[in-house]
């Protein structure tokens, strides 16, 4: 009756290790805190904030619905809506077309997109991969080329 090569079966969901889930989490756009948020997981803020924002290694996304009045320390940022406060990110910030930051940027690698408004100013770290990678064979300053239109203040 049933062939042992073609048994249907209920198929049980594959369930993945918990430390290989994507985690992130979203701020909805009606949602507003005041405070301090801070974890271990990508955070995609589409409501407003005020306050300090702390992700360590993780990324933070700024949504164009944002409105957000706080200092951030990330792995990694992107803005696309409205942001006023000062960035630390261990690896890159960007900036979008649809963004706007008023504070100064410390990181890395930026990226400023055409459009984009950008008033501050930026420090480039190098990160400590890259420390690694150059150590001794540079001593010169790093030179930051910026072409983005808006940028009033670099």
């Amino acid at each position: 009756m049933w062939d042992s090569k073609n048994q249907k079966t209920l198929g049980s969901p594959k369930l993945e290790p918990r430390d290989q889930q994507t985690k992130s989490s979203r701020l909805g756009p009606s949602l507003f805190v005041k405070g301090e948020i801070s974890g271990n997981e990508d955070l995609l803020i589409d409501g407003a904030v005020e306050g300090v924002v702390r992700l360590n290694e993780r990324t933070l996304m700024i949504g164009p619905r944002a409105n957000v009045r706080a200092d951030i320390t990330a792995g990694e940022v992107v803005v696309r809506g409205n942001l006023k406060g000062n960035i630390l990110a261990r690896g890159r910030i960007e900036v979008r077309n649809d963004g706007s930051v008023t504070g100064d940027l410390t990181t890395p690698q930026v990226f400023i997109e055409e459009g984009a408004l950008f008033k501050g100013s930026i420090e480039i770290e190098k990160s400590t991969e890259k420390e690694t990678a150059i150590s001794g064979s540079e001593s010169g300053d790093l030179k930051v080329a910026t072409a983005a239109a808006g940028v009033t203040n670099v």
